[in-house]
C-alpha cells in the first residue's frame, strides 16, 4: 500500500542521451545530453511547470516518463514504485494511469479515424468495457471536455484547432489517469482559445484530482495553470519553487532573465538585466561547471570548473548557483 504523503511522481537523476553519428560508417561521433540528470517530484492533484528555452529538454523529459523515449539513466518511482521493476501487467496499468496531451492538436490525430475511434481507442486497447460501454463513454468524455457527442463520426478536420485539442484531451481522459503530460498543449492555439483550454484544465483538475505535468515555454500561461515551476537549462533543473517564490522571487540568475524577459506594457516592471551573451551552448558540448556561466553577469571562477547542487532554499525553492 503506498504512502498518502508520498509523491505520486519522483524522478531521480533522469538521463536521455542521444548518439550523434557521422562520417560513411556512421560511427558515434558525440553525444547530445537533451536531459542530464533531471530530479523533481510530482504530488496528486498538483501542477508542476517545466518551463526553459527551445531545446532545453523539456519536452524529452515528458516523453522519457511516458517511455516515448528511452532514459539512459536515472531512476523514476510511480506511486512509491520503480517502473524499471515492473513487469509487463504492471507496465500496462502504468501506461493506463499516466497519459499526455501533444502540441500539435492535428498531428497527433489520425485523419482516417473518426473522433469516436481516436477517444475510444484506449478503451479498446485496454478492453474496458464492452462496446456499447465504451461508445457511451466516449459520448460522456466528448460532453466533459466541451464538444457535442453528435460529432463523434466526424473526422479531425471537421474541426477548429481547439476543438482537436479538446478531443485528445479526451482520449487523455478515457482511463481515467492519475497524471497527464501537457506537452505545450495551447502553444498552437489563439489566445482566447488558449484561455478556454486552461479553464478547461483546471476544472478537470479540480473534480477529478489528475495531476499535470505542464511543459511551456510561456510564462504567462504557466503563471495561470502551476502550483510549483520547474525551470530547465541545457537539460538541467537550476531552480524550484512554488509559483508565487518564482515570479515574485527568482534566485537563479536564468530564472532571472526568463521573468525579465517576459512582454510588460507596464514601464515600472520592465528590468535591464540581461544575459552577457546570448548565444546558447550546445547540447553536444556543454560548458564545464555551471551550464548557464558563459551567459551569467554573476559567474567567476568557481562558476567555471564547479558545477552547483541544486539545494534547498526558503519556503521550498531550490536553486543551483554558487551566488545565490
Amino acid at each position: 500500500m503506498s504512502d498518502a504523503t508520498a509523491p505520486l511522481l519522483s524522478v531521480e537523476n533522469l538521463e536521455v542521451h542521444f548518439p550523434v553519428r557521422g562520417g560513411v560508417l556512421q560511427r558515434e561521433t558525440g553525444t547530445v545530453k537533451a536531459v542530464d540528470g533531471v530530479s523533481f517530484s510530482l504530488g496528486k492533484g498538483e501542477t508542476l511547470s517545466l518551463v526553459g528555452e527551445s531545446g532545453c529538454g523539456k519536452s524529452t523529459t515528458g516523453l522519457a516518463l511516458m517511455g516515448l523515449v528511452k532514459p539512459t539513466g536515472g531512476r523514476v518511482r510511480f506511486d512509491g514504485q520503480e517502473i524499471r521493476s515492473f513487469g509487463r501487467a504492471a507496465l500496462k496499468d502504468y501506461r493506463r494511469r499516466m497519459q499526455i496531451v501533444f502540441q500539435d492538436p492535428f498531428s497527433s490525430l489520425n485523419p482516417r479515424h473518426r473522433v469516436r475511434e481516436a477517444i475510444r481507442a484506449p478503451l479498446d486497447i485496454h478492453g474496458i468495457g464492452t462496446p456499447a460501454e465504451r461508445d457511451a463513454e466516449v459520448t460522456r468524455l466528448m460532453a466533459r471536455v466541451g464538444l457535442r457527442p453528435d460529432q463523434a463520426d466526424n473526422f479531425p478536420h471537421q474541426f477548429s484547432g481547439g476543438q482537436r485539442q479538446r478531443i485528445g484531451i479526451a482520449r487523455a481522459l478515457a482511463l481515467k489517469p492519475d497524471i497527464i503530460v501537457c506537452d505545450e498543449p495551447v502553444s498552437a492555439l489563439d489566445v482566447s482559445v488558449q484561455a478556454q483550454i486552461l479553464n478547461l484544465l483546471a476544472d478537470l483538475q479540480r473534480d477529478l484530482g489528475v495531476s499535470f505535468l505542464f511543459i511551456s515555454h510561456d510564462l504567462g500561461v504557466v503563471e495561470h495553470i502551476s502550483h510549483r515551476v520547474a525551470v530547465m537549462y541545457l537539460g538541467k533543473i537550476v531552480e524550484i519553487a512554488g509559483k508565487t517564490t518564482i515570479f515574485e522571487r527568482p534566485l537563479h540568475p536564468y530564472t532571472e532573465m526568463l521573468m525579465r524577459s517576459a512582454p510588460t506594457l507596464d514601464p515600472r516592471q520592465r528590468h535591464t538585466f540581461s544575459a552577457r551573451n546570448d548565444d546558447v551552448p550546445s547540447a553536444i558540448n556543454k560548458p564545464s561547471g555551471c551550464p548557464f556561466h558563459t551567459r551569467c553577469p554573476l559567474a567567476t571562477d568557481v562558476c567555471k570548473t564547479t558545477e552547483p547542487a541544486l539545494t534547498p532554499r526558503e519556503d521550498g525553492q531550490f536553486v543551483a548557483c554558487h551566488h545565490r
